[in-house]
């Protein structure tokens, strides 16, 4: 068994890092999330869709199941979902800042 803390709120003031960088991310570009902070290796918690998930103590999680997913380190507090979704036609955009006037990158993949 895996033990958790309660499912973290308050801010939201880590940002989680998605590979490839691609938006919305999915299952078949094997995705894989890093929980970036600061203090102690190993100190992160994983969540997917509300619940604690496994590889706990890891900052990397390589995503095998679609789903909503967040993580925790108590120095820098717990990151804004990401989804990873199982469609088979995705239009993607590249995951960065986006402001108005920029130029953007689609992709359509299937």
């Amino acid at each position: 068994a895996v033990w958790c803390p309660l499912s973290p709120t308050g801010a939201q003031t880590t940002q989680l890092l998605v590979e490839p960088p691609w938006r919305p991310a999915v299952l078949w570009d094997r995705v894989t999330l890093t929980c970036p902070g600061s203090g102690t290796a190993g100190a992160t918690t994983w969540y997917k869709d509300g619940q604690c998930w496994g590889q706990q103590g890891q900052d990397q999680l390589t995503v095998t199941e679609s789903g909503t997913y967040t993580c925790y380190r108590p120095s820098t507090g717990h990151s804004p979902p990401v989804t990873v979704s199982n469609a088979r036609l995705v239009l993607q955009v590249s995951a960065q800042e986006l402001l108005e006037g920029d130029t953007v990158t689609l992709r359509c993949r299937g």
